[in-house]
Parts: C-alpha cells; structure tokens; sequence
C-alpha cells in the first residue's frame, strides 16, 4: 500500500474535476498525500537540497556528533543494555520562520536567499491548497486561511523545520521522531529523494511513505481536523532511524495565529447533524491555548488536548 500521488498541474485541465476529488480522497482517508508538478521549479528544488545538506555538514553535523543523544546510546551499547533509548529523537533540526531571520544559518552560501524563495513558494502552494479544501468540503472560498489569519490580514504563521536524520549505528535502540500528529494547519513536506524513514498509520499499520524525487508531501494537521468538523483527520506519522544515508526533511507548516479562534464550520455541523458525528465533537478554542498544550502532549493521543481546551 502506498499514499496516493497526485498530479497538481491537471487542476487547471479537463481533468480537474477527477484532480480535486484525488485531493479531497486523499485529505479524507490518508491525510497525506504526494504531489507532483506542483508548480515549484526543479532548478529551486536543487538549490534547497544543496544548502540544505551543506548547512549540516558544515554548521550542524558537529554539534550533532557531540550531543547528548548521541552520547546515550554510545552509553547504553556500552553497558549491553536490552533497553532502548525513550523520549529520544534521533533528529538535527532548527527552524526557519519570518520572526527568526537573524538565528538563521549565516556560514551556508547561498542560504537565506535560497531558503526565502523556497518559503515564499511554498506558502503560496499553502493556500492554494486550502481553497482547494475549501471548495471541496463546500465553504466559502477563503474560509481556512481567514479562520487561520483572525480576519482578513496576514497573521498566520508559516515555519520550515530543517530537519536531518543522520545514519544511526543502532537503529533498533532510537527512533528518528517519535510517533505524533501535527499541532497546526496545512504541512508541505520536501523530503529526501533516497533516504526512506517516513512511515503514517493507516487502518492500525505502519506504511512508508515513498521517497520519490521533487515531489512535495502534503497532510493535515490537527487544526484542519478541527475546522473539517472531522471530515479531514490529522494522522499519526513517525520517522525512522536508519543505519545508511543522512536523511533529509525539509517540513513547512501555514498554522493560525496564536491569536486565531478556532471551531468547526458552522456549515459543517449542519452537515453533520443527524449522523454519526454530533455537534460539540471539536471544541472552539484560541489556537495559542491548543499550543500550550500540544507542547506538553506532542507524542500523546490529539483527544485528550481538545477535551484540555475545550476545559480552559
């Protein structure tokens, strides 16, 4: 079984009717899907691996080699423990955001420049692909991104987590990331064209989500769950430590504003009334107090967090 792959340029053809309800099959029972011929030039994507792996190796690899995840599982094979290494995340990452410019990678030629032409892309593939959901769960065109943005102007907040995942001499005692669901909005994914480690829970089993070069892994994120009504689930996903090939993963996320209230599409509830999914099932919440808590709870069941807001 593999995720479904979907050819974006067809919206704009005669295929686009069978196009959006690929998206809407894909939001509805995977919640990740892949697309290609998204619109993001290949000679950009090229750049974004180059700095992006030369940022490792010459700003980050060492710090990696020296870090305390490492010296625990150095500590735990010495001792011939059984054991595994928990609350560990096999994982280099730092984050890009438009509030952050001056703790970017500085040494990387070619960098910020690149990373910035990259974001802005990715941001406008972002929503385009929420009036796409839009259109498709029947809302107003542009209703995600105001819910998202409190209003009409640009308040959302859009971060890129550089993430590598570098070979592991055990693999069976850490994992890459631990098993969660995303806190926030729609997650744009470039991940790496060799390196496999992605696996999603689909129907109690772990599948892997195919490396497959220059396409753009998209899923929903717990507050997409929410504005749905539950119509587009967030689903568990986790990553992989391997013992060949430095994994690379560039992960973008458009979530709300911490300021943003969130709550499902009143259209949605009328939908819903009369069938399984009872009105009250998400609660309405401001998306800072939902951040509070996912903080606390990222590796744990989403549930209990709506229930944790619904409280506040």
């Amino acid at each position: 079984m593999a995720i479904p792959v979907i050819d974006f340029s067809k919206l704009s053809g005669e295929e686009r009717a069978k196009t959006m309800a690929q998206i809407a099959n894909g939001c509805e029972e995977w919640g990740f899907f892949q697309l290609v011929n998204h619109g993001i030039s290949e000679e950009l994507l090229e750049k974004v691996k180059k700095v992006a792996s030369e940022c490792f190796k010459l700003e980050r690899e060492e710090g990696f080699k020296n870090s305390t995840k490492v010296k625990l599982l150095n500590e735990l094979m010495e001792k011939k423990s059984t054991d595994r290494l928990e609350n560990v995340d096999w994982e280099d990452v730092f984050l890009l955001s438009d509030n952050n410019e001056n703790e970017w990678p500085s040494k990387t030629a070619k960098f910020k420049e690149t990373m910035e032409e990259y974001r802005a892309e990715l941001k406008k593939l972002a929503e385009n692909l929420m009036e796409i959901m839009d259109e498709n769960l029947g809302l107003p065109k542009g209703y995600i991104k105001k819910a998202f943005n409190g209003g009409e102007e640009d308040n959302a907040f859009f971060g890129t987590k550089v993430s590598h995942y570098p070979p592991c001499p055990n693999p069976e005692k850490v994992i890459g990331l631990r098993a969660h669901t995303d806190a926030g909005g729609v997650i744009l994914l470039f991940q790496d064209d060799k390196v496999g480690g992605l696996q999603i829970l689909k129907d109690g089993e772990w599948i892997d989500v195919q490396p497959l070069p220059n396409s753009i892994v998209i899923n929903t994120g717990d507050q997409i769950e929410v504005l749905s009504n539950g119509r587009y689930k967030s689903v568990w996903h986790r990553v992989l430590a391997t013992q060949d090939g430095n994994r690379r993963s560039l992960a973008s996320f458009y979530n709300p504003s911490l300021n943003a209230t969130i709550s499902p599409a009143p259209e949605l509830i009328e939908k819903a009334q009369g069938k399984d999914n009872q009105e009250g099932a998400y609660p309405k919440f401001v998306f800072g107090d939902y951040m509070s808590v996912y903080v606390q709870q990222k590796f744990l069941p989403k549930e209990p967090r709506f229930q944790a807001v619904k409280a506040k």
